[in-house]
């Protein structure tokens, strides 16, 4: 079995990693969602809690522990699809959708990706600039996009021992924070009895942290596809459950506290105000952790983008150059949402995240429910890389048309800013559009699957 190599720029894209170069344990997985998750954008996620959703500190706890510890189910199970067939999550699609069907789906993820990318840029350089305010931000901004795109230039070992460091170092800061804020700095009196609570805000709040979640689903098998191919699918899941999860749910809970007692609920300028002398090495940490992060959206998006491109050009062999290629350009991107959306961050982030939560609810309905009770895990990964899609063909109209459907079945449950389906309104607010898409998409796709292509069943 092959050793990480971290220094050394990798040399794969998208295909299959052979056999012989697998490596690494289950346990890097749970460094690798805890690591990353403990940053900037996490807690400002947390904070939506108590800003936007106007949820006093008890009511915002408790649901963002069930959001995410719900939505880390799906984003877990995707985990053992990596060490099995040994390509990105995207190129996997293919076995659903087939060749050019899976097109909507990656193009999709790919805006994700640049989305969750320029949102961390604009935080980190956020976050730096509240410590050193005689430097111009933007410079911030830009130093956060530099240093993402070099770690990704290094690619998947060095990614991995970058989170490492960050499960420690991140994990470290979080604790002093909380310790700071108690009992060095002390908290208002009656924190715990500002805001209240309603029945659609603490919904809103469950749903936001099983998105958090399920948004990594498109992720997962980019980071496990390295591991042996004998790794346990059951280590696997529980690795980057709890890795995920937890690296989640204890900077949001953060976050919540700083929406409250921050000035203007700005939990970057909060954060600052409430660790005093601490700040500088805190902010420091979580600005350094969201350049792992953003890396890791980096080099899944630039995956994705080589995976949509070589669905029009098959005979096209990417190789490491590609791959740095574009992630250059796809971090100049990325960098040019940042500067425009700086000044109105969290209004244009909190519609972000909701519009990603009602077209990767459906996906990831179709793909679990295919690997694991139709297909049972049995694909033909050659057929990914063929320009006829080879037994999954150019188009799956069944996925295709059960995706769409997901997507449809939302809306009448759908409350945002832009739209409130009818349902929405007649329960007075409350999001439940995600929960819908689960439960109907994986039944219906089931039965159609096991109807209409016995042979999926039996491949």
């Amino acid at each position: 079995m092959a050793t990480e190599r971290p220094a050394a720029v990798e040399q794969h894209t998208i295909y299959q990693i052979p056999h012989d170069e697998r490596h690494g344990t289950f346990r890097d997985l749970f460094t690798i969602w805890f690591g990353s998750n403990i940053m900037m954008l996490t807690i400002v996620t947390g904070a939506l809690a108590t800003t936007v959703f106007k949820l006093d500190f008890l009511a915002s706890l408790l649901a963002i522990a069930i959001g995410n510890f719900v939505g880390a189910i799906f984003m877990a199970l995707h985990a053992a699809q990596g060490p099995r067939l040994g390509v990105p999550q995207m190129v996997q699609t293919r076995g659903q959708f087939g060749s050019m069907g899976a097109v909507l789906v990656v193009g999709i993820v790919i805006i994700m990706y640049v989305g969750f990318l320029a949102s961390n840029i604009v935080l980190g350089g956020q976050s730096l600039h509240s410590i050193i305010p005689g430097v111009d931000e933007k410079l911030f901004i830009i130093l956060i996009a530099a240093i993402s795109v070099v770690a990704t230039i290094f690619g998947h070992d060095l990614i991995h021992a970058y989170t490492r460091f960050l499960t420690f170092a991140s994990g470290a800061a979080l604790a002093l924070t909380f310790i700071w804020m108690i009992f060095v700095h002390g908290l208002p009196a009656g924190v715990l009895r500002m805001n209240g609570f309603t029945i659609a805000g603490f919904c809103s709040m469950i749903s936001v942290g099983a998105l958090w979640q399920i948004a990594y689903a498109p992720y997962v098998s980019d980071y496990t596809r390295y591991m042996p191919h004998d790794t346990g699918a059951v280590p696997a899941f529980w690795a980057s459950y709890l890795g995920c999860s937890l690296g989640s749910i204890l900077p949001m809970i953060l976050g919540a506290l700083l929406g409250l007692v921050a000035a203007n609920g700005d939990p970057v300028t909060g954060l600052t105000a409430y660790t005093g002398a601490a700040a500088i090495p805190i902010v420091l940490v979580f600005s350094v952790g969201i350049a792992g992060t953003n890396a890791m959206n980096l080099y899944c998006g630039v995956l994705s983008t080589i995976t949509l491109l070589h669905t029009f050009a098959p005979q096209w062999r990417a190789g490491p150059a590609a791959r740095i290629v574009t992630a250059i350009v796809i971090t100049l991107i990325g960098l040019g949402i940042a500067l425009f959306a700086a000044g109105n961050f969290l209004e244009t982030y909190t519609n972000f995240i909701l519009l990603l939560l009602y077209v990767l609810v459906p996906w990831t309905a179709i793909n679990l429910v295919d690997y694991y009770l139709v297909r049972h895990g049995n694909y033909e990964v050659e057929s990914f890389f063929t320009a006829a899609g080879g037994v999954y063909g150019r188009y799956n109209r069944l996925a295709i048309g059960c995706y769409l459907f997901g997507i449809v079945i939302q809306l009448p449950f759908v409350d945002t800013a832009l739209y409130t389906g009818p349902i929405a309104r007649m329960l007075g607010g409350i999001d439940l559009s995600w929960i819908v898409g689960l439960a109907v998409v994986s039944p219906v796709y089931y039965v159609l699957a096991k109807r209409h292509a016995p042979r999926l069943a039996a491949a």
